[in-house]
């Protein structure tokens, strides 16, 4: 029996865990990802890209890549009785909030190409055709058993584990965490096809009607769409016993357009589920992504969601691993991440319900009021300002939990735990300086000696693991973060603020590593541990 030693086991290699594996790459931290399957799927299935997602993507080379293999829906079109009711202009939606202001549309099967593409950039091991069978824990690390497609088993030893592997999770379950919630219990179903029909390829069509509805995505390719929609209430039929020919005629019957449906790529049947569990880590052991959370489509919310849970991991892990931190640090994933899980599935659920509800009178306005509305709210600018942070997630704060140092924030619009906005800095995002796998100290103000001064007295004491900019105070900078005094602005390595300040000093750092990293707030700092990695 082979024996294998790593920092990280990953269970699954999904979007979730590629992700996960993609970050600890950055950081120089050894994993290894056991799969099932044999390789990235060869289904759609998950299909929107948000913004949040993208600016992630950024930080490894490949949003371009995204985007150029992507579609970006400029409208969204709604219908009802086979005639066009109303039209929402979504292009560039979140203009000014991120460098990337829309939804991408990019199916789950070419993010994990995407993902995978990147680590065998970088030889991160994928061990493909492999089952966790067991694992157990203890003060020290992880224990599993993996057993290979040919029968040969593999005892892995790791620091750390975390379990990618979907809503039947395995480690969620030997865990003993719940994952407590609901079922929608009416029965839906998502295609891939080719639709000929008027209608251009330049938007999201809707399809509305009183107790069902059909959405028709553009993909990438000509006429090439993903379809989803419901089944009336009542159909009794479960997962997996309707044909594919009753879902055409079922959209055929509600769209009620002239349309033809052909080269069907994938269809499946699902119910859709409301649940998360408890908490997202016991032990040495993590869960993250579709182990920890599932829900309704609404808003396609749930790959990104993975893809945020590993991103806000990984840096807690490496600044771990590598003895920069206390083990204290790792507590805040589930803080975080787990009262993010709670927000989703509300958010979710409402707008699930708006969609798919069954209520005579919502189906009423969903069919008549809503489409003209729609059009009407998607032209105001305030509306625009607010739903983009929503559904792309760069609107995900950590306020008042226990890394956002929140002090002296008061005076600021941006508070600590919010993520860094979209500054531009000389024609650029500011992002396009942020993608070091380090916290970032940024200070805004009119420059000066005692300014450089301190970027090199941080660089003396923390080495590697903290990067200090100076930027002008600028008129942008003054209206995005409400003030005209100079400050500095402490970002953690995932570009949340940890704290934002008017005292411009090395001391103000100093406190806050102190406290975060060494889960100590009685004077003991950082120095000595960062000097003897140095």
């Amino acid at each position: 029996m082979d024996r294998i030693k790593t920092d990280v086991l990953i269970v699954g290699a999904g979007p979730t865990g590629l992700s996960l594996a993609c970050q600890l790459v950055r950081y120089g931290i050894d994993f290894i990802i056991v799969e099932k399957n044999e390789g990235v799927t060869r289904f759609s299935k998950a299909l929107g890209v948000q913004a949040r997602t993208l600016e992630i993507y950024e930080q490894l080379g490949l949003a371009h890549l995204a985007v150029e293999r992507g579609t970006i829906a400029t409208k969204v079109r709604m219908l009802a009785g086979g005639r066009v009711r109303g039209e929402m202009d979504i292009s560039g939606v979140g203009q000014g909030q991120s460098p990337y202001p829309y939804i991408l549309f990019l199916e789950q099967s070419k993010n994990e190409e995407l993902l995978y593409e990147y680590l065998r950039r970088h030889q991160g091991k994928v061990f493909w055709n492999t089952e966790l069978e067991s694992f157990s824990q203890d003060g020290d690390g992880v224990t599993a058993l993996v057993k290979r497609g040919d029968g040969q088993s593999s005892t892995i030893t790791a620091k750390y584990l975390v379990g990618c592997d979907g809503a039947g999770s395995f480690v969620r379950r030997s865990l003993g965490l719940t994952f407590e919630g609901s079922t929608f219990e009416r029965l839906f179903y998502v295609a891939d096809a080719r639709v000929d029909w008027e209608l251009p390829h330049d938007a999201v069509q809707v399809c509305l009607a009183r107790d069902v509805f059909t959405l028709f995505f553009p993909m990438k390719g000509e006429r090439r769409y993903r379809i989803v929609g419901t089944f009336p209430e009542g159909v009794g039929k479960g997962e997996g016993k309707v044909l594919y020919e009753e879902i055409e005629r079922q959209i055929k019957r509600e769209a009620r357009l002239q349309l033809e449906i052909s080269e069907v790529n994938w269809f499946s049947l699902y119910k859709v589920h409301s649940r998360r569990v408890n908490r997202f880590s016991e032990g040495r052991s993590f869960v993250a992504g579709d182990a920890a959370h599932i829900h309704s489509p609404a808003g396609a919310q749930g790959m990104n969601t993975g893809i945020q849970d590993a991103y806000n991991l990984a840096w807690k892990l490496a600044f771990v691993i590598k003895g920069w931190a206390g083990e204290e640090l790792l507590e805040t994933y589930n803080e975080e991440r787990l009262q993010n899980a709670k927000r989703l599935l509300e958010t979710t659920d409402r707008i699930f319900e708006l969609a798919a509800g069954t209520n005579w009178l919502l189906g009423l306005l969903r069919t008549t009021v809503f489409p003209r509305l729609a059009g009407f709210l998607a032209t105001l600018g305030p509306i625009r300002k607010r739903f983009f942070p929503l559904i792309s997630q760069i609107g995900i704060t950590y306020r008042a939990l226990s890394l956002s140092d929140s002090t002296d924030d008061a005076v600021f619009s941006i508070r600590a735990g919010d993520r860094m906005p979209n500054v531009r800095i000389e024609g650029q995002s500011i992002y396009e300086k942020l993608r070091a796998p380090k916290f970032h100290l940024l200070v805004f103000s009119e420059g000066g000696s005692d300014n450089q001064r301190m970027k090199d007295e941080l660089k003396d004491e923390y080495h590697d693991t903290i990067d200090c900019q100076v930027f002008s105070l600028d008129s942008s900078v003054k209206k995005i973060f409400g003030t005209n005094e100079p400050f500095t602005l402490l970002l953690r390595p995932d570009n949340h603020v940890a704290f934002i300040s008017a005292e411009i000093s090395p001391g103000r750092v100093r406190a806050y590593l102190s406290r975060v990293l060494t889960g100590s707030s009685s004077g003991k700092t950082l120095e000595l541990a960062l000097a003897s990695t140095g």
